[in-house]
């Protein structure tokens, strides 16, 4: 056996719950104002919401309408006053306080971004990795697609079924690539292990917790040339019972689920989130262009696999970096090498470029919302912009 894990949690987790309440900030300033600048923290713990951080736009948002964006967030997710968990099992809207702590972002900062040329400098220097492999039709790894898929059936089972099921959920998938030359092939045998853990109302024993997930997995949709549920370990809740949950329960944070957001660790992760912050940081526009250009790499067949990483410079506008991995994958005839060049030669990954690219400055209904993101992962749904294979022949073109 040659074993690979990647976990994912629901909007529900108190990590998501932080990071979909500052996603929310970023649309309702973003969509009033495009040139909103925004790097807003959010810590969830108990029934406390404290917003902090940095801000400076022209939409007009005030104490009270912040603490309504956090609770009809908290709403949204399905923490709506659930009766069938009481008060001191799960969070309710209206018990919960926020506290609003923003200032406005530094101007020293703001001189190096918005520059007179009409050009955007980044909003801050790091490194940035996107990637893609061709285990799954969306070209993302296979343990993180297929634990998303599970999350997302009990997820949407826990909000149509809140006399069940709460909606604080993990699920974990285990991958057997038999031998590590399948691996680096990216050619997964089988899912080995698969772990669900849901919160139940204090009337449900846990066979019938268990019993109920069970059938949501077998009815996920799994791929059966993978999934077997005979011959694959399942933990459903291997704790026992368990009915209290929420923040009511366990703080969470902002930022603090980037293996989740991003490739399930299957590739290197750069130094910050994406969650809080407007399109001119790096950190989300440049994860965003990473996977852009992996995903074309892999997708026009040039290599099985692929790691992009950028690198920026604050107040600097072109990447000061590019590289590219192919983890030994790539086709005859090409190197790691010339795509790296041809990837630098063809784009130019600026925050202007990244932004215009993907309409980063306009989130709306209609496109995306930078809070659905923060619910759903940053990559790997194909609905996002920066999903879309619109240069495959350029890439092709190399072959």
């Amino acid at each position: 056996m040659y074993l690979f894990t990647s976990e994912v949690v629901s909007p529900g987790h108190p990590d998501k719950v932080a990071d979909i309440i500052a996603d929310s900030i970023v649309d309702k300033l973003i969509i009033g104002d495009p040139k909103s600048r925004v790097a807003s923290e959010v810590f969830v713990a108990g029934k406390h919401v404290i917003i902090g951080g940095e801000v400076t736009s022209k939409t007009k948002v005030s104490t009270e309408d912040y603490k309504k964006i956090a609770i009809n967030a908290l709403i949204k997710i399905g923490y709506d006053g659930n009766k069938n968990f009481t008060h001191q099992e799960c969070l309710y809207p209206e018990d919960v306080d926020v506290q609003v702590l923003l200032n406005r972002q530094s101007p020293d900062i703001n001189q190096g971004v918005d520059q007179d040329d009409g050009e955007t400098g980044a909003g801050d220097q790091g490194i940035m990795f996107g990637y893609a492999d061709v285990e799954t039709n969306n070209f993302m790894p296979s343990a993180i697609t297929y634990a998303r898929m599970l999350m997302e059936k009990v997820y949407h089972y826990a909000l149509a079924h809140p006399h069940k099921l709460g909606v604080d959920i993990k699920t974990q998938v285990t991958m057997d690539y038999g031998i590590k030359a399948n691996f680096e092939e990216c050619e997964p045998k089988k899912i080995h292990t698969i772990v669900v853990s849901a919160p139940c109302v204090s009337t449900m024993n846990i066979e019938t917790v268990r019993e109920l997930i069970l059938d949501l997995i077998i009815d996920t949709g799994l791929p059966k040339n993978l999934f077997n549920p005979h011959d694959c370990i399942i933990h459903i809740n291997p704790t026992g019972k368990y009915v209290s949950h929420s923040p009511l329960h366990d703080s969470g944070l902002t930022g603090r689920k980037l293996i989740v957001d991003s490739f399930g660790g299957y590739a290197p992760i750069g130094g910050g989130a994406q969650s809080s912050k407007d399109y001119t940081k790096v950190d989300r526009s440049g994860l965003y262009a990473g996977r852009y250009i992996a995903k074309h790499i892999v997708a026009a067949g040039l290599a099985k696999k692929a790691i992009v990483q950028l690198s920026y410079a604050i107040g600097v506008a072109k990447p000061t970096s590019v590289a590219v991995d192919t983890c030994g994958t790539v086709i005859d005839g090409l190197d790691d090498d010339k795509l790296s060049t041809f990837i630098q030669d063809n784009f130019s990954l600026t925050p202007n470029w990244i932004t215009k690219k993907f309409a980063l400055d306009k989130p709306s209904e209609e496109t995306f919302l930078y809070a659905d993101v923060a619910a759903r992962g940053q990559v790997g749904q194909s609905d996002y912009p920066w999903e879309k294979l619109d240069e495959l022949e350029k890439f092709e073109a190399l072959k």
